[in-house]
């Protein structure tokens, strides 16, 4: 991991993780009978960095929740597609305006499972982020992500998507080409298609750019991401007219993976590795195709019919309501 991204909780994570790595680096030049004393320091270092993780993980504020979703050291969906992926055949544009490079699109093998792979990209470098509009997508990409899922449906192949946006993007361009007409219809077209969807939320899950792309059979959650109708700064702008009211805008919208779960919004948390994805990223892909494997192959017991009725009644049941004349 690199340590220099650390996050503010994370600080003294990241001394003793740097620590960890100076010695290593001053051990080489002493003689092998002299390595001793700093290995013990080294692996009572190692000791000490996996208690304070334990502790540390174990009682996130939602608003640290929101803070370890967007680390800059984070898996992204291209890492995912390499480390789970067996063969890709990528595809590109919305056969009207251009191709947005925010949605990866393509037709993937994972342990001999075909199906279609949609993520969402934010870039990790800053060519990659100004490419990807820091994973704000445009109309088009949703357009893309239609015209692929309806080849999906004529193929008869299952749907995976990654979210991972902080929301659609709002720009005059976006609205002037129908932003909020294209995720309206991809909503629609999800909600109708007879193929297996599954849904998973690798980070950050925001409002309807989340959405554009998040009506499964199945909806998954990773343990530090979040999901939400607007970002915890959005809402503290409204709310409270001070962006400094993030970390209670979080802890209000209750947007955690558990708050999750118990709301009936995601059916299943997947694990992180100790301390967080950004930590471990390849043990988080393994953890990640387990999951796609178990809930892909259940759901293709379901004929058509069931797939489309069992989602529309997924979906009805979300949210409670309460009579106030009878209250």
């Amino acid at each position: 991991m690199d340590t220099k991204n650390g996050l503010e909780f994370e600080t003294q994570l990241t001394q003793i993780n740097e620590k960890i790595d100076d010695l290593n680096e001053v051990i080489q030049s002493f003689e092998e009978e002299e390595q001793e004393p700093l290995s013990q320091e080294i692996r009572d270092l190692r000791e000490s960095l996996g208690a304070l993780v334990r502790r540390r993980y174990s009682n996130l504020s939602p608003w640290q929740r929101v803070s370890v979703a967007r680390h800059p050291d984070r898996p992204q969906v291209p890492e995912y597609l390499d480390w789970i992926v067996d063969e890709v055949i990528e595809l590109h544009g919305d056969r009207s305006f251009r191709n947005d490079p925010s949605l990866l699109g393509a037709f993937v093998r994972i342990e001999g499972r075909r199906m279609l792979f949609l993520g969402q990209c934010k870039g990790k470098t800053n060519p990659e982020k100004f490419a990807c509009n820091f994973g704000s997508s445009r109309p088009e990409a949703y357009r893309k992500a239609m015209r692929l899922m309806k080849l999906a449906d004529k193929f008869k192949l299952p749907i995976l998507t990654l979210i991972n946006t902080p929301g659609a993007d709002p720009g005059i361009g976006a609205e002037e080409r129908g932003q909020s007409q294209a995720i309206a219809e991809s909503l629609r077209c999800m909600s109708q298609l007879p193929v297996p969807i599954l849904c998973i939320t690798i980070g950050e899950g925001g409002s309807g750019g989340a959405l554009g792309i998040g009506v499964g059979d199945r909806t998954l959650i990773l343990e530090h991401a979040y999901y939400s109708v607007i970002s915890p700064e959005g809402c503290a702008e409204i709310l409270w007219r001070d962006i400094a009211e993030a970390p209670n805008a979080a802890a209000a919208l209750r947007i955690t993976a558990e708050d999750l779960l118990e709301l009936q919004i995601v059916d299943e948390i997947v694990p992180e590795p100790e301390g967080g994805a950004h930590r471990n990223p390849k043990e988080m892909a393994m953890t990640l195709k387990a999951a796609v494997i178990r809930h892909l192959d259940e759901l293709n017991e379901y004929s058509p019919e069931q797939l489309i009725e069992n989602r529309y009644q997924r979906l009805r049941a979300i949210g409670k309501f309460v009579n106030l004349d009878e209250s």
